[in-house]
């Protein structure tokens, strides 16, 4: 058995990326810790729903730890607002101490491999770009064995807005985001077949019932969450990743295949 950290941004990030490959691994006998950066506040609220959510969600995928590192969200578009009284807001926190954070958990559940972002943060929203700084630096300090950035190909953001043109609901991404968005195809080292846990990922997806309001978020949820269970998998077939340390050529399909980055 292996323990796997799946390191995100916000609760809900979890889930579109690599809540398939976390129900995968559970059912493979090894230990999930997700762990987010941001419980998902831009400020001081007492509401704590989006946590509750996460736990929600994570208990659906069968991780066996949720962390938060309790950072603020830092919003995305181009306000970059102030932090709030006694917070930090994650992407301005300073790498070396949020990786400590990290990393802290790491050495703790004797991690052999991180799940992070790649260094565009996918779409570019400034957490998710922090999220690659610190996923990076916290492997370098817990000497975590295998690092994997999770992503997907753009040519799947095309298909996805194409399938929701065609069942007339609204894109999920800004069709500007995602000529940049990701990755291209030929970059991605591993590709997971995650068709027998759609179901539990949509069962996650639908725990985090506040991001069914408005906005990009909200798009991306309603859309997938109304699809027919038979496009549903299809949409949820495969999550992708990228191996920094390798060229990419073989397409591998387990997330502990290839060597370790620490030479």
């Amino acid at each position: 058995m292996s323990t796997v950290v799946a390191f995100h941004a916000h609760p809900d990030d979890e889930v579109i990326l690599t809540g398939g490959t976390i129900a995968k691994a559970v059912a493979d006998g090894h230990r999930v810790v997700v762990v987010t950066a941001t419980d998902g506040r831009m400020g001081n609220e007492d509401d704590h729903i989006r946590l509750d959510e996460l736990r929600s969600s994570t208990r659906s995928l069968g991780a066996h730890r949720t962390e938060c590192l309790d950072y603020a969200d830092s919003g995305y578009g181009p306000d970059f607002y102030a932090d709030p009284p006694g917070r930090v807001r994650f992407a301005r926190a300073d790498v070396d101490e949020a990786a400590h954070r990290l990393a802290a958990i790491l050495i703790a559940e004797e991690a052999e491999l991180l799940l992070s972002y790649q260094a565009n943060g996918g779409y570019g929203h400034r957490d998710h770009v922090q999220v690659h700084h610190v996923g990076q630096r916290a492997a370098e300090i817990a000497r975590t064995p295998k690092l994997l950035e999770a992503t997907m190909p753009r040519e799947v953001l095309q298909r996805v807005g194409d399938v929701c043109r065609v069942l007339r609901l609204p894109p999920p991404y800004d069709p500007e985001v995602v000529g940049s968005a990701y990755t291209v195809g030929a970059s991605i080292t591993h590709r997971v077949d995650v068709r027998r846990f759609a179901r539990q990922k949509r069962d996650a997806m639908a725990a985090h019932r506040s991001q069914l309001g408005s906005g990009l978020s909200a798009r991306v949820y309603g859309a997938l969450l109304r699809l027919p269970p038979p496009v549903l998998g299809a949409v949820f077939r495969y999550e992708w990743f990228v191996d920094p340390s390798v060229t990419p050529g073989t397409l591998r399909d387990n997330i502990f295949d290839g060597r370790s980055h620490l030479g």
